[in-house]
């Protein structure tokens, strides 16, 4: 090192240059040019575009890593605010299952980059299908105007004389009675498609009584996907006339359980179950909202009352799959509490004939 400080530049010879060059290389000591190839390498990385569900669960993992304290298993406001604003952390808590508490675990975390991954991924399905009905309706409004253009300029050079042009109408009488339908069927899709616009790709809509996920959308068609994946085609025109629940926008939904007990159960008991099963709903408030109601709605056959529990999600049912999975714990929940208030249900003596 002596003679490193020793040194001149302007009397440093190739030879020794090329050592100091093998010594830094060897040494792992981390260069300028270094530094600004691995910054590079990182911000490729960063810029990298999630394409599958995978890709959006490893980048979950570190960013958690990144952003939560070292050994901890959630990340608090505190670590969010080394990152962003305390405007932005509040805007962001509550997206996040378990938020509110103000700390996030690893697997609600991950869920939530999932979510986000599969809403822009659908976005992006929905720009691309409108992108493309767009398009087709520029080549017949192209299609179009090319042919009245073609007329007028006929016309301007005294091309086409009034017989040609009253044959021509003629023609054109006919080719609007054939092609008619299929005209009105363009403009009732063009209408339905960018007007009325009930649906984008990704909305899980329920059509003619069937629950279906909109998988593309065209000028004259949508692509409709059931639970089994069993693609359905309907033309646009056709949907048009008909009423179509959409899931994805509408807000939070409620849900039913209709369920039976002895029509000797007390009252007192009735409603401790409706306190009960208020008291699970506080306990899982990032599923449900605390209010609830319990309806009796028959009595039959002075044996059974007939009960229905009315709850509220807090989701609306485009994701099918977690909406079914917070109903089967809440079922399974009153089942429990039904056994632990003893409350249950006995059938009327039935009448048994042996030959």
């Amino acid at each position: 090192m002596g003679k490193v400080h020793k040194m001149k530049r302007e009397k440093v010879s190739a030879s020794t240059m090329r050592v100091l060059i093998e010594a830094i290389g060897a040494s792992g000591l981390s260069t300028i040019s270094n530094t600004l190839d691995e910054c590079s390498n990182r911000k490729k990385r960063a810029d990298k575009e999630i394409t599958c569900e995978m890709e959006a669960v490893a980048v979950a993992y570190d960013i958690f890593n990144n952003v939560a304290q070292p050994n901890c298993s959630y990340i608090e406001e505190d670590d969010l605010l080394r990152f962003m604003i305390k405007e932005e952390v509040d805007l962001v808590l509550p997206l996040i299952d378990g938020g509110e508490s103000g700390k996030i675990t690893r697997n609600a975390f991950t869920e939530w980059v999932i979510k986000v991954y599969t809403s822009r991924k659908a976005l992006g399905h929905s720009l691309n299908d409108t992108k493309t009905a767009v398009k087709q309706v520029d080549k017949l409004i192209i299609g179009l105007l090319s042919v009245v253009t073609f007329i007028i300029w006929l016309i301007l050079l005294d091309v086409l004389t009034t017989k040609f042009l009253v044959v021509f109408s003629a023609k054109f009488v006919g080719f609007a009675f054939l092609f008619g339908s299929t005209c009105k069927n363009i403009f009732e899709s063009f209408v339905f498609v960018f007007v009325m616009h009930p649906y984008d790709v990704g909305d899980r809509c329920v059509i003619d009584g069937m629950m279906l996920l909109v998988e593309q959308i065209d000028l004259l068609t949508t692509v409709f996907l059931k639970i089994d994946n069993e693609k359905v085609f309907y033309p646009n025109a056709t949907l048009i006339s008909k009423p179509i629940s959409n899931y994805y926008r509408s807000p939070d939904m409620g849900d039913s359980i209709p369920f039976s007990i002895a029509f000797s159960t007390p009252a007192a008991k009735i409603a401790t179950l409706k306190d009960k099963i208020a008291e699970y709903l506080v306990q899982n408030q990032q599923n449900w909202y605390p209010e609830l109601m319990l309806l009796v709605k028959e009595i039959e056959n002075v044996n059974k009352l007939n009960l229905n529990l009315v709850v509220t999600h807090t989701i609306n049912f485009q994701n099918f799959a977690e909406k079914n999975l917070r109903r089967t714990e809440l079922v399974i929940a009153l089942k429990r509490i039904l056994e632990d208030l003893e409350i249950d249900y006995t059938l009327l003596p039935q009448d048994v004939h042996l030959k």
